[in-house]
């Protein structure tokens, strides 16, 4: 059975992911940022199903902490697994930010910079020598890198080079035979930047073929298809899980 990290594990895809991926027989170690409750939630409920999975605290804006969170993985990947590498790495932390270019501050920009950039450049870095050969890595990005929407232009921004750099870990990770791949949901059913009230939502479903947003668990299933063989041979590629968002 192999080990895998999800990031931002804790609500929304991440979780809809862990519960996913445990459900392949896939084990699973999720991080949170501060709601260890949520975390701890999903680890049992992943129990109930039969499945194993530990939860970890994690800042990925702080890229400072990555060495000591890499000896915990080891020591979680002992203890809990008997095994001593991971199968996988999914880079899904983040968060949203709805301002108009004329109005973002240096520290937003810096914030959603280091989460969703800068965070999923060296925790990468600091895992990759855990990582098996043959693994797979999966980097969650945006629609929103490929259709313009107003307001989220540094997150895009930010996604954008995530799906740039996706390639690039293919490239350089190829020897080991480790698969790199991006997930870019569009409108999904999270409490990302806030959630989604009616009006927004019934707006996003009408620009959207399917006519509905979609579920966290749709792009989860997509995640962990990339991670086990159904995704052997998909590499360096960005997989869109939108519905047909804006076509």
């Amino acid at each position: 059975m192999g080990i895998i990290v999800i990031t931002g594990g804790s609500r929304g895809i991440g979780a809809s992911t862990a519960v996913e991926c445990a459900r392949r027989g896939l084990g699973v170690i999720l991080t949170y940022n501060q709601n260890s409750g949520a975390a701890e939630d999903v680890v049992r409920s992943i129990a109930v199903a039969g499945g194993k999975a530990v939860a970890l605290p994690l800042n990925v804006a702080d890229v400072r902490t990555f060495t000591a969170f890499r000896s915990s993985v080891e020591q979680a990947l002992v203890s809990t697994w008997g095994v001593s590498q991971l199968a996988g790495l999914v880079n899904n932390a983040g968060y949203g930010l709805f301002n108009p270019i004329e109005t973002v501050t240096e520290d937003q920009f810096d914030g959603l910079m280091n989460v969703h950039l800068k965070g999923p450049f060296f925790l990468t870095q600091a895992l990759l020598p855990l990582l098996s050969e043959g693994a797979s890595i999966v980097n969650l990005t945006s629609a929103t890198t490929r259709v313009a929407t107003a307001g989220v232009a540094p997150y895009a921004a930010f996604k954008g080079g995530l799906e740039v750099l996706t390639r690039y870990m293919a490239k350089e990770f190829g020897e080991r035979r480790i698969r790199a791949n991006s997930v870019s949901p569009g409108p999904i059913r999270t409490e990302l930047g806030g959630g989604l009230n009616t009006e927004f939502e019934a707006l996003l479903a009408s620009q959207t073929a399917l006519g509905r947003v979609g579920e966290p668990e749709e792009v989860a299933r997509a995640i962990a298809s990339l991670l086990t063989v159904d995704g052997g041979w998909v590499n360096a590629q960005n997989v869109e899980v939108a519905g047909g968002y804006v076509v």
